[in-house]
């Protein structure tokens, strides 16, 4: 009976082995049943043996399966974790949905037509995602120290930050393991699922409860198989000796902690290159849809960026000089630090590209720089008062720009200066760049060394101090890492502007040298950690730009910081968190904080500028009820379309008003010169043929020599004075005051450019002569009009010569009775002289012009006769201008006789004592006169006139051109408030853009 028993029992065991495993297998003994092993029946000969190999067997199954759990538990365990880890990344990726703008609305409206095979080719294939997967094999050897935690019910609880702020928490609360049950698939599919939401070491973990729980079934159904008798057995065998991976040294707990540490970078690092390259790879999708949308494949206007309408407020505000307390308080970030602290390779690294000059310990950033990021299908640059790209991708370009950025900084210092606070402007566009407006400041110094101002460690405080006030403003503080942190003077300074660090960002770079240098690496974090500064900042990084190499690309350095960090001990000793590094990293962080800072604070901008648009309006309508609203440049356009309307009417003269003009200022000009050195002399002749040489003589020389200059000064003042007078003319009810001060400087500089042409002067210099040689009077109103001419003249000399006497003797008898007035001794001398002169002259009709010395001797005894004290100069003077006046008087009566002597005249005078040459002459200037107004009329009206619009017009565009020059000349309370008006609307108006954008992408 006993035997029947364990039999029974041992059949039992091989059942439930059977039920349990859901396999057919063979067991190994039951050594729990008290029938022991069976033993053969005798004479079955080898049957004992066959069974020995049998239990051989089991074990060899049992190992094998527990093999197979395990593979199989940390196949599904690292597959899960692998798509929950990326998915988690998938999540801290930033929102795409602000980048809509870049895609046109017809790529949304043909999304049907889009060829999805090619974008599917595009995506990374299943091999390489297989290749980023954890290393399994390393994570099953981490098996065996995982379940010594566990099984001692040890909390075990560890926080792994990664780059994009991942949190992963793990916990084991003491729970007894998990036991089998037989409950459905669908009750250990719920607890599974408890299970994975512990994370990546919970994965883990609920792969080894379930070895432990395929290992307790095994033990169960082994010792429900003790209740057999086992056949007999042979001895057993010696144990075999431990393979020599067994012999080794297991690792310790913190060797294992390091390893899966280093297990999880290596990871992140894998995901971060895969989202790189999906993220270049959709810049590459968006530039090609951009590119098409510029060939005008789809005609229609591209909205502005919202980075863009952002920049436009900050260049309208940086020109405009605030009134009535209205301040710029719109967010920026201001780039301060010491010199040569790196800010400047930082701003690079956040633009992508090596645009600003650099030099070795001496100071480049002269001036501060605003640069405003925005993404962009092209890598380019433009700055904002000029048209041209400089492509960045070029490095032809990239060192033009560079050099035209040196050259402004230059320009915009001031002689005697070192630096100065004129802003240049500087947009930077590019495939996944981060949208926002930086300014770089001239790096802070302690020391003024040779060569620089006095004052300019003075003016970099101020201008930092102006740029960091702003209460909107974020701070990127600088620090150099490689140099002792006692000798920063920017943190102090900083923690000034910012005592609560409420928008401080600060960055610490060359962290590389800094690492090789410090001996105690925890100095570096306690410096991002903000223990080692007074100063309080939002965020700390720490950022490696580049080897010093002036010559390396954005790319080289790039991949120099991520092999840095990724092998530094900072990051694997938990120094630094994977958060905190890079430069990427960093323009994400400022992007974040400069979006952040403008949303909260546009708004309230826009309600202050609206506030003072409405004082200005009211200042306005109180002052210039009437007036239109006019700035400085459209001033300048109507002042501008005035003159050249007055130009214009210069075209309208007529010939007769310009030949007569010109002839009347022609001998107004000359009439001296013909009457005292041409007519004189030779009237003192005593016969016709040398009165005619002379005047030939005396006409040729003047000709040659001054008359054609004097004739083109004559045309250039009648230009202008004809010009002047349009201008002058031009003026009436509606002609505003303001403009005068524009319109006499635009007379003047055209005036002044202006050049008459040379080569008319040898022309009118022929003209002339040959004007001037002939003689022949035609007929009897040509000699009349002479007679005219001469008449005219005479008498106006002898008027002049008159006055020139009754000024010399002083009032006569009538006038000093009838005034009251008296003679002063020297005239009372001139008339003494003048009476005795008089005398000779009546004495000696033909007298010459000159007084001869024993004359002037007896007219000086015969005065002091009369006790009148006279000197032999006074006595020639007075002779001079009686003589003039007795000779004009004896010429007008000869040109009396010469009005019937036109018919001797065509005789040449033969068989006639009347002869009038002094006609002939006159005759012969005035023909020379009206052919020389002609000739200059003709070159004013065809030539002159033109070039002096042209000239106008220049001047007009040249001062059009240099704001300074209008300021100076359109100036006044009226136009300033208008300026005014004009900036604060355009400001209001923008903001209102802007905000209206900015909801939208909300």
């Amino acid at each position: 009976m006993l035997r029947v028993g364990d039999k029974a029992a041992c059949m039992a065991c091989r059942n439930l082995v059977s039920t349990n495993m859901g396999q057919r297998a063979t067991l190994p003994p039951c050594h729990g049943c008290p029938c022991g092993p069976p033993k053969p029946p005798p004479g079955s000969g080898g049957r004992g043996h066959q069974q020995q190999r049998n239990f051989w067997a089991i074990r060899l199954a049992a190992r094998l399966l527990k093999l197979r759990y395990i593979l199989l538990g940390s196949a599904v365990g690292g597959g899960y974790t692998a798509k929950k880890t990326y998915e988690e990344w998938k999540d801290m990726l930033p929102d795409f949905s602000e980048y809509n703008w870049v895609i046109p609305d017809f790529v949304w409206e043909l999304s049907n037509q889009i060829d999805l095979d090619k974008l599917t080719k595009a995506l990374p294939e299943i091999e390489e995602i297989v290749k980023l997967l954890p290393d399994f094999d390393k994570i099953g050897e981490n098996f065996s120290f995982l379940k010594s935690l566990l099984s001692s019910g040890v909390s075990l609880g560890s926080e792994v930050k990664g780059a994009s702020g991942l949190h992963l928490l793990l916990e084991t609360t003491g729970d007894p393991p998990l036991k089998a049950t037989d409950s459905s698939a669908a009750a250990k599919q719920d607890a599974s699922d408890k299970q994975y939401k512990k994370g990546l070491l919970g994965e883990l973990i609920l792969i080894q409860q379930q070895i432990q729980q395929h290992e307790e079934e095994v033990q169960r159904a082994a010792a429900a198989n003790i209740a057999c008798p086992p056949p007999p057995e042979p001895a057993p065998s010696p144990p075999p000796k431990p393979s020599p991976p067994q012999q080794k040294r297991k690792p310790s707990d913190k060797e294992k902690f390091d390893q899966l540490q280093e297990e999880l970078l290596r990871t992140q690092l894998k995901y971060q290159r895969m989202l790189e390259r999906l993220e270049k790879e959709n810049k590459e999708l968006r530039k090609v849809v951009l590119q098409k949308d510029d060939k005008g494949i789809h005609q229609r206007k591209v909205k502005k960026s919202l980075i863009d309408l952002y920049s436009e407020v900050l260049d309208i505000l940086s020109d405009y000089d605030a009134n009535y307390n209205t301040q710029d308080h719109l967010p920026r970030v201001v780039v301060v630090g010491d010199q040569s602290a790196g800010k400047t390779s930082v701003l690079e690294m956040i633009a992508q590209a090596r645009i600003f000059p650099r030099g070795s310990g001496e100071m480049m950033t002269r001036s501060p720089v605003k640069v405003t990021l925005s993404e962009g299908p092209h890598h380019v640059a433009m700055f904002k008062d000029s048209g041209r790209e400089f492509d960045l991708t070029k490095e032809e370009d990239l060192a033009a720009l560079r050099h035209e950025i040196e050259l402004r900084m230059r320009k915009s210092v001031k002689a005697g200066q070192t630096v100065s606070c004129e802003t240049i402007s500087l947009s930077v566009k590019g495939p996944g760049i981060q949208r926002m407006v930086l300014v770089d400041l001239p790096g802070v110094i302690s020391t003024v060394t040779a060569g620089m101002a006095a004052d300019t460690k003075d003016t970099i405080f101020s201008i930092s101090r102006a740029y960091m006030q702003n209460p909107n403003a974020i701070i990127l503080c600088i620090q150099d890492g490689s140099v002792d942190a006692e000798r920063s003077i920017v943190t102090d300074l900083v923690s000034q502007m910012d005592p609560q660090g409420k928008r401080t960002i600060f960055v610490l770079t060359k962290v590389d040298l800094a690492e090789k240098n410090l001996a105690s690496p925890n100095r570096i974090q306690q410096i991002v950690e903000g223990k080692l500064f007074p100063m309080k900042a939002l965020g700390y990084f720490a950022v490696v730009t580049g080897k010093g190499s002036s010559g390396e690309s954005i790319d080289s350095i790039k991949d120099y910081e991520e092999d840095f960090f990724q092998n530094s001990r900072l990051l694997k000793d938990g120094m630094l968190k994977a958060h905190q590094v890079t430069t990427k990293n960093l323009s994400l962080a400022v992007s974040d904080c400069f979006w952040k800072m403008v949303r909260e604070s546009v708004e309230q901008q826009a309600d202050v500028f609206k506030a003072s648009r409405f004082n200005l309006e009211t200042e306005w309508k109180n002052n210039y009820p009437r007036l239109r609203e006019l700035d400085r440049n459209e001033l300048f356009e109507k002042a501008k379309n005035e003159i050249l309307d007055e130009v214009i009417s210069l075209s309208q003269v007529t010939p007769q008003h310009w030949e007569a003009i010109l002839q009347k200022k022609m001998w107004e000009r000359v009439s001296t010169h013909v009457i005292e050195n041409i007519y004189l002399p030779a009237a003192q002749t005593m016969d016709s043929g040398t009165f005619n040489t002379t005047v030939d003589i005396k006409l040729k020389q003047w000709t040659d020599k001054q008359l054609p200059y004097k004739a083109l000064e004559v045309a250039w003042e009648t230009l202008q004075e004809e010009f002047a007078r349009f201008m002058a003319e031009y003026k009436g009810k509606d002609q505003d005051d303001i403009f005068d001060k524009l319109k006499e400087a635009v007379k003047d500089e055209s005036i002044k450019r202006h050049k008459w042409n040379e080569r008319a002067m040898d022309s009118l210099r022929v003209i002339q002569h040959n004007a001037l040689e002939d003689r022949s009077i035609t007929d009897k109103p040509q000699w009349d009009a002479a007679i005219m001419f001469m008449e005219e003249t005479l008498h106006s000399r002898l008027k002049d010569t008159d006055s020139v006497i009754r000024d010399m003797v002083g009032p006569g008898w009538t006038q000093r009775w009838m005034n009251w007035t008296s003679r002063t001794p020297d005239q009372h001398v001139r008339n003494e002289t003048k009476n005795e002169l008089e005398r000779l002259l009546k004495l000696h009709d033909e007298h010459t012009a000159y007084l001869a010395n024993d004359e002037v001797t007896t007219v000086r005894k015969n005065l002091e006769a009369r006790s009148v004290e006279v000197d032999p100069v006074l006595i020639k003077d007075t002779w001079h201008q009686l003589y003039r006046r007795h000779f004009l008087q004896k010429a007008l009566s000869h040109c009396n006789l010469c009005k019937r002597g036109f018919y001797y005249y065509q005789r040449h005078f033969v068989d006639s004592e009347l002869e009038c040459n002094d006609v002939v002459l006159f005759w012969r200037i005035q023909r020379m006169l009206v052919i020389t107004g002609n000739t200059l009329r003709q070159q004013l009206t065809n030539t002159e006139v033109r070039r002096l619009e042209k000239n106008v017009k220049e001047v007009l565009e040249d001062f059009g051109e240099d704001q300074e020059k209008k300021t100076h000349l359109i100036t006044g309370r009226r136009v300033q408030l208008a300026e005014d008006l004009k900036k604060v609307r355009e400001i209001q108006e923008k903001l209102e853009a802007f905000i209206e954008a900015l909801h939208k992408e909300k």
